[in-house]
C-alpha cells in the first residue's frame, strides 16, 4: 500500500518529541523503584530479618496495588484528560516515594509501595497513551516506546544509586507537565476542536498531515470532517460513559472489538508471564545459583541487567517503526524461548556441579543477558506500543487500563511466587517453565497480532475487521 496523504514524512516532530519525553518522566521513577528494589532486596533482608514470604510480598506488593490506578486511570483521563491524569499519576508516585525513602520498618517500606503502585497504575496506563494519541503514524512506535525506555533508564540508576532520589525526576515532571499541551483526541471527544487543531498543527510535521489527522479523527468521533467550528456539541452515543462502555467492551463487543481485547489483554499477559520480573527482581538469587557468591560481584552483574536492558530498548525505539511490530515481537519472543531454555539448562548444570564449572556460570550470565535483551528489543516495547494504538477512540483509556491491570496482575504473580516456585521445582525448572509459557506466547502472537505500523489510531478497528482469519497473512497487513 502506498503512504496516506500527509503521512509521508517519516520526520520526528520535535514537539510532539518532547511531549512524549515528559510524559515518559514518571516511568524513569517507577523503573527507578524496581532498579533500586532488585538491587537493595538482599540487604532489605538482612536489615528487617524478614523470610522469603515476606521478601515476595514487598517485591510483588506494588504491582499487586497498581491494579487500582491502572482500572482507575482509562475512566478519569477520559474525564479530565490525558494530561491531569499524568499529574495524578506523579503525585501519588512521590508521596509513595518519599514514604519509601525514609521508611523506619518492613510495615512502613511496604505502604510506600502500596501507594506507589496507584501511582505506577495511573502512570502505565496513561504515558503511553498520551504519546500515541500526540503522534503520527510514522514515528508513533518510536515516540510510545519512550515510557519504555525511560523505565529501563530508571532501572539502570536504581541498580547504580540505590534508595533516596526517586523525587528529583519528579520535579523535572512537575515543570514540564506546566508546558505540556492536552492530547488532541481527547480534545476532539470533548468537542473542543479549536483547541485541538491548534495543538494537532505543532505536533504534526506539516498543515496537510495535521489536517488529514483532524479529518480522521472527527469522522471516527462522528463529528463531520469537514466542519471548522471551535466548539461542537458531540454525540450522546460518544458522550456516554460509564457502564456502557463496559459493556460495550467486555459483554457484547463486535466481532472487531473482541479481536482487539484479545490482542490487547493477550500481549499484557504473556509479557510477564514469560518471567521477566523474576530476572529483574531477582537477579542476585540467579547468578548466586549459578556461582557467584559474593555480594558486590552479584551487585556488579546484576548492573549488567540493567545497561543490557536500556541498550536493546534503545535499539528498539529505532527499529520498531522500521521493522514493525508483529516481526519485532516474533523474533523478540523467538530468541526468549531460546535463552530461557538455555539458561535452564546451564542453571541445571551448574547446581550439579555445586558452582564449580566456570562454564556454566559464564553460560549462565550470558544467557540471563541475551534473554533479557530478545525480550526489550521486541516483547517490552511492542506490548505498550500495541495496545496504546489498536483501540478506538471510544474505549482506549477503558481498554488500555484494563490491559494494564492483566500487565500489574501478572507482574505481582511472578514477584510473588518465584521465590517459592523455586523452592518447589529449582530455579531451573521455573526458567524451563517460562520457556514453556514463551512457546505459547509465540503462538498466540502468530495467529492474533496483525501488523498495525503506519496505521493511523483511526483505522485500526477496520484493520481488524477486514483481515479477519488471515492468521499467518497478518504480516502483510498494514505495511505502507
Amino acid at each position: 500500500m502506498e503512504k496516506g496523504e500527509g503521512q509521508s514524512s517519516t520526520k520526528i516532530n520535535k514537539y510532539a518529541c518532547a511531549c512524549s519525553i515528559v510524559a515518559s518522566m514518571i516511568s524513569i521513577i517507577f523503573g527507578y523503584d524496581t532498579g533500586v528494589m532488585s538491587g537493595a532486596m538482599i540487604f532489605v533482608k538482612k536489615e528487617f530479618k524478614i523470610s522469603d514470604a515476606k521478601t515476595e510480598v514487598l517485591a510483588g506488593i506494588l504491582n499487586l496495588c497498581a491494579l487500582v490506578g491502572s482500572l482507575s486511570a482509562g475512566r478519569t483521563s477520559d474525564y479530565i484528560g490525558r494530561r491531569y491524569t499524568i499529574v495524578i499519576a506523579s503525585v501519588i508516585f512521590l508521596l509513595g516515594s518519599v514514604v519509601m525513602g525514609y521508611g523506619p520498618s518492613y510495615v512502613v517500606l511496604l505502604v510506600g509501595r502500596c501507594i506507589a503502585g496507584v501511582g505506577v497504575g495511573f502512570a502505565l496506563m496513561i504515558a503511553p497513551v498520551y504519546s500515541a494519541e500526540v503522534s503520527s503514524p510514522s514515528t508513533r512506535g518510536f515516540l510510545t516506546s519512550l515510557p519504555e525506555v525511560g523505565i529501563s533508564v530508571g532501572i539502570l540508576l536504581g541498580y547504580l544509586i540505590m534508595l533516596g532520589i526517586a523525587a528529583i525526576p519528579s520535579l523535572f515532571l512537575a515543570i514540564g507537565i506546566l508546558r505540556m499541551p492536552e492530547s488532541p483526541r481527547w480534545l476532539i471527544m470533548k468537542g473542543r476542536l479549536g483547541e485541538a487543531k491548534e495543538i494537532m498543527y505543532k505536533v504534526s510535521n506539516d498543515p496537510k498531515e495535521a489536517e488529514l489527522r483532524l479529518r480522521e479523527i472527527k469522522r471516527a468521533i462522528g463529528i463531520d470532517e469537514n466542519c471548522d467550528d471551535d466548539s461542537v456539541r458531540i454525540p450522546d452515543s460518544v458522550k456516554s460513559q460509564g457502564e456502557g462502555i463496559w459493556k460495550e467492551l467486555l459483554l457484547k463487543p463486535t466481532k472487531s472489538l473482541r479481536w482487539i481485547l484479545i490482542a490487547g489483554v493477550g500481549i499484557h499477559f504473556f509479557e510477564h508471564a514469560t518471567g521477566i520480573e523474576a530476572v529483574i527482581l531477582y537477579s542476585h538469587k540467579i547468578f548466586a545459583k549459578a556461582g557467584v557468591h559474593d555480594h558486590k560481584h552479584q551487585i556488579l552483574a546484576t548492573c549488567g541487567v540493567g545497561l543490557t536492558k536500556f541498550s536493546f530498548i534503545v535499539l528498539s525505539t529505532i527499529l520498531i517503526d522500521r521493522v514493525g511490530r508483529r516481526k519485532l515481537v516474533l523474533t523478540s519472543v523467538s530468541g526468549m524461548v531460546l535463552a530461557l531454555t538455555g539458561l535452564g539448562t546451564f542453571l541445571t548444570l551448574a547446581e550439579q556441579s555445586g558452582g564449580k564449572l566456570v562454564w556454566t556460570l559464564v553460560l549462565s550470565i550470558i544467557t540471563t543477558y541475551s534473554y533479557v535483551a530478545f525480550f526489550n528489543v521486541g516483547l517490552a516495547p511492542v506490548t505498550w506500543v500495541y495496545t496504546a494504538e489498536i483501540f478506538p477512540l471510544r474505549y482506549r483509556g477503558l481498554g488500555v487500563g484494563i490491559g494494564v491491570a492483566v500487565n500489574r496482575l501478572m507482574n505481582a504473580t511472578v514477584s510473588m511466587t518465584f521465590l517459592s516456585m523455586m523452592s518447589a521445582m529449582t530455579i531451573a525448572g521455573v526458567f524451563f517453565m517460562f520457556a514453556g509459557i514463551s512457546v505459547i506466547a509465540l503462538i498466540f502472537f502468530y495467529y492474533f497480532l496483525p501488523e498495525t505500523k503506519g496505521k493511523s489510531l483511526e483505522e485500526m478497528e477496520a484493520l481488524f475487521t477486514r483481515n479477519k482469519g488471515s492468521k499467518s497473512k497478518f504480516v502483510e497487513i498494514g505495511k505502507y
